[in-house]
């Protein structure tokens, strides 16, 4: 196996997000709505504070909450703080134009990095595989490690806002520079707030918890206890056995082809935030829609890309020509 595969059906799984907000919290969320969706309103210092489609489209009523909860309540001045301060880096980062797939591809050829499959709460995991590092430190390495991390997001169901991090430092592992880690576990806890599910951590040899040691006091207390070393994912349910790699305990012998992976990693998440945000314009195409809404929360089949609908299509009519053969195979036979 070598390619993505294709985000579950999470109906009967899912729920959605700030169904149980307390009546304070409800009027922290209504403020910080109320204060992007003024007249007028831009974001500060920037040349130019319009807020574009896109990242209308990120701001979205679950955002919000994310933003609240990673700020513990402590009012909406402070999320919205926090929320303006990610939408500047954004820009800056150049999420929205330079980097795309085509400047990080030389990041992926090795398959260090590798979004592939869901636990089973339909959250996708993100593999790290350091001993696979083909370039020198660089920005370009963040670069590609964000532009996947919003891939691993446009893979998230409706119901689905945090994914599994799989970290395996076999084979010699390369583990990076200090100020290189601190800077992606900053950016992470900055901007990326109550996107970590769990962070599950395999082979470390000494130096590299050595090195965990060095790095943990500028964990926040809520990602470090979500750090497990060497779990048990299947017997511990996380996931099945026939949804995570071999070397976490699965039983998927994943092995990493760059041309069959990438040009199908890239077509399904174009495809999933083509098809999402076509969802959004028609919902009103504002700030503060729902992803439950926009990823068709209600109606797992609406999330569905067509490519996805199109391949559940074809296995209907594989599965049925296969029974119409073994009907008839048992009929020659003289089976009742």
């Amino acid at each position: 196996m070598s390619e993505p595969i294709p985000v579950p059906d999470l109906r009967g799984v899912a729920k959605p997000q700030g169904t149980d907000l307390t009546a304070a919290q409800q009027k922290h969320v209504d403020a910080v709505l109320a204060h992007f969706t003024k007249e007028g309103y831009k974001l500060p210092e920037v040349e130019d504070g319009e807020l574009s489609e896109l990242e209308k489209y990120w701001l979205s009523y679950e955002c919000i909450l994310r933003y609240l909860r990673a700020t513990k309540w402590a009012g909406a001045d402070v999320a919205i703080k926090r929320i303006e301060g990610t939408l500047r880096w954004r820009r800056e980062f150049g999420l929205y134009d330079h980097v795309n797939a085509e400047h990080v591809e030389p990041e992926a050829v090795t398959g260090k990095m590798i979004s592939w499959g869901f636990d089973v709460d339909g959250r996708p995991a993100l593999y790290l595989v350091p001993s696979r590092q083909n370039t020198e430190e660089s920005k370009r390495q963040i670069e590609f490690c964000f532009w996947l991390l919003e891939r691993v997001i446009d893979q998230m169901g409706p119901g689905v806002e945090t994914l599994n991090l799989m970290i395996n430092f076999a084979d010699r592992a390369k583990n990076p520079s200090f100020g290189t880690s601190k800077q992606v576990l900053d950016i992470l806890q900055t901007h990326y707030p109550e996107h970590l599910g769990r962070a599950i951590i395999i082979n470390v040899p000494w130096l590299i918890n050595a090195f965990f040691k060095l790095i943990t006091p500028f964990v926040d207390p809520v990602t470090r206890v979500k750090m497990r070393f060497n779990p048990q994912v299947v017997e511990e349910g996380i996931f099945k056995p026939d949804g995570v790699w071999k070397e976490f305990g699965g039983e998927i012998d994943f092995v990493y082809d760059h041309d069959k992976y990438w040009n199908a990693l890239v077509k399904m998440c174009e495809e999933r935030k083509k098809t999402y945000l076509e969802r959004w314009r028609k919902l009103g195409g504002k700030i503060g829609i729902k992803e439950w809404d926009v990823r068709g929360g209600d109606d797992s089949a609406a999330s569905e890309t067509p490519a996805e609908k199109g391949e559940k299509k074809e296995e209907k009519v594989v599965s049925s020509a296969d029974n119409d053969a073994k009907k008839k195979e048992a009929k020659d036979a003289g089976e009742p």
